[in-house]
């Protein structure tokens, strides 16, 4: 090979480098407008799911606010969003209903799941406990309140002891264990 010839490949070499380059920027920046599009769209996805929640918490809070009353029991105030933590236990509570022997402890879901089921049998009740210690002679009930409630859901949840509270227009149905 000459050294002419030798020569003619590096610059095709060099060449086509220099078109891979401006190839591979092309696509960097498509892939960056890509990602601030998926972002964007997480961001309102994320958003639109908060929201519905919002809306159901405040749906039950209103309902019940106007009826303190909850599976026959009549309740003297009801708290919305309650906060508690206490060293490395944080937890917060959709709405409490409280009398001088009863607390309501109401987990708003737009939509239930099994897994929500399993969090209010388990940590949100054993954290209220732990939280709450002013409330440790009261009778503890639990519920889920939800927009959307699949029957077998709604029957494992039942069939656990929880309150089930759904929309119904624009009333609150209670279904009790």
């Amino acid at each position: 090979m000459t050294d002419d010839e030798l020569r003619e490949i590096v610059a095709n070499l060099a060449l086509s480098q220099a078109k891979t380059d401006a190839q591979l920027a092309k696509t960097d920046a498509q892939l960056a407008k890509t990602d601030a599009k998926l972002s964007k769209l997480a961001d309102m996805y994320g958003g639109v799911g908060n929201n519905q929640g919002k809306v159901a918490e405040e749906f039950y809070y209103n309902s019940l606010k106007h009826k303190l009353e909850l599976n026959g029991i009549q309740f003297d105030f009801i708290e919305k969003n309650v906060t508690r933590s206490k060293g490395d236990i944080e937890e917060e509570y959709d709405l409490l209903l409280v009398n001088g022997k009863d607390v309501f402890i109401v987990e708003v879901k737009y939509r239930l799941h099994p897994k929500d089921i399993a969090c209010l049998l388990g940590r949100k009740r054993a954290n209220f406990i732990k939280l709450f210690p002013e409330y440790r002679d009261y009778t503890i009930h639990l519920a889920l309140a939800s927009f959307a409630v699949e029957e077998d859901v709604k029957r494992m949840a039942l069939e656990q002891g929880i309150t089930v509270l759904q929309r119904r227009g624009d009333i609150v149905e209670t279904l009790a264990a």
